[in-house]
């Protein structure tokens, strides 16, 4: 009788992971998560990934502060995970983490693969572009979120032949009207038609330049409109965070005479956000197209999807791979906030989500999370 097979085993190495709060740090859990469908894995991340990991998986947890520890830290833990139970994939979660990923794939016979999010290939840094992009490159398997990362990365000199698309997924929630009902009611918002920004304050989001831009142009013509902003400071980030962008925000609505339309809600928690997703009329997303900083795919577009509320947003980047113009919104040109004021109003016209709603979660069943990790169950399988 032939010998029982054992189940390939993945070792996940990664800064992004939860608690850690952001799209990459959504993607490398459930990367984790479908990996351990189809075998053991083991997590190599920052402190308090535990709590945060596939069940059954093997963590190790390092300092999140200063870099070069945290760098050290996770290569040395991975290894002890390694010599526990050599792996047959050492996955580095993005860029960053490559090296390390790399490294350990060779000194334990393992495949080595990364994940790419975009900025982790075009990270504005001599250093990073000489040191880290080599091992990137040297990858046998590297997996990318948007056919713009793919180019980015082919642009890297990452053989195309190597390079998979694997966009990030979304849960599929039970709609609940209920729900944005009583969300607007709470918060004394009546029927005015609310706008929704769901992400961490960067400049990249562009949320500054469109409250000068657009947002004028929108309370002009519907005065009683509300700007809903959902997320905090990138404290955490390692590019692109800008110290305290909410203030950068509030000066420029006060200047553009648009203050008492915007409202900051902070974090919140996931049943406020999906009262929110319930209770808004139309989803912006209006990303600035800024050299060395990228929007690698855009997730919160495609979670709007999921929820029926349309986006409106700037083709930047990886954005045109989340947000399918005939189904679940808008994409306008880099800069054209005429253009996107002319969307966001026809959105707020009486009964237009509802006109979008079944198509807007149509096109986000397409890519839900049990998708994504077939697709990545059917990719490393590959030779």
């Amino acid at each position: 009788m032939a010998e029982a097979r054992a189940a390939p085993s993945t070792l996940l190495v990664t800064r992004n992971f939860p608690p850690l709060v952001g799209g990459m740090e959504k993607v490398n859990q459930h990367l984790l998560a479908a990996l351990a469908e189809a075998g053991p894995v083991a997590l190599s991340g920052p402190q308090g990934a535990a709590a945060h990991a596939a069940a059954g998986a093997q963590v190790l947890e390092s300092p999140l502060r200063p870099l070069p520890r945290f760098l050290l830290g996770c290569a040395w833990r991975g290894w002890r995970l390694a010599r526990r139970r050599p792996p047959s994939l050492v996955l580095a979660g993005s860029g960053l983490t490559a090296p390390v990923a790399w490294i350990l794939a060779r000194l334990s016979g393992a495949r080595p693969a990364v994940y790419l999010h975009g900025l982790d290939i075009i990270a504005p840094s001599a250093l990073y572009q000489a040191a880290w992009l080599p091992f990137i490159r040297r990858c046998g398997l590297v997996l990318v979120n948007s056919a713009n990362t793919r180019r980015l990365a082919t642009e890297a000199g990452v053989p195309s032949g190597r390079i998979f698309i694997l966009h990030p997924g979304t849960g599929m929630p039970v709609l609940d009207p209920a729900a944005g009902e009583a969300f607007r009611r709470e918060r004394g918002f009546g029927a005015q038609p609310l706008l929704l920004s769901v992400g961490r304050l960067t400049r990249r989001k562009g949320l500054a330049e469109f409250v000068a831009g657009a947002l004028p142009a929108i309370v002009a013509a519907r005065p009683d409109t509300l700007l809903l902003v959902i997320g905090g400071e990138a404290a955490d980030a390692l590019h692109g965070a800008s110290g305290n962008e909410q203030a950068r925000i509030e000066a420029v609505a006060r200047e553009a005479g648009v203050a008492g339309a915007l409202r900051f809600l902070g974090r919140c928690d996931e049943a406020t956000l999906f009262a929110a997703y319930q209770a808004a009329d139309c989803h912006v997303f209006p990303v600035l197209d800024t050299p060395g900083d990228v929007e690698g795919f855009g997730m919160v577009a495609l979670e709007s999807a999921a929820h029926g509320l349309p986006t409106v947003a700037f083709a930047v980047g990886g954005i045109p791979d989340a947000v399918d113009p005939a189904r679940s919104g808008a994409l306008l040109p880099a800069g054209d906030y005429q253009g996107f004021a002319r969307e966001v109003l026809r959105f707020l016209q009486p009964g237009a989500r509802a006109g979008f709603a079944e198509a807007s979660r149509a096109f986000a069943a397409g890519m839900e999370w049990a998708r994504f990790g077939e697709r990545l169950r059917e990719r490393i399988r590959q030779p």
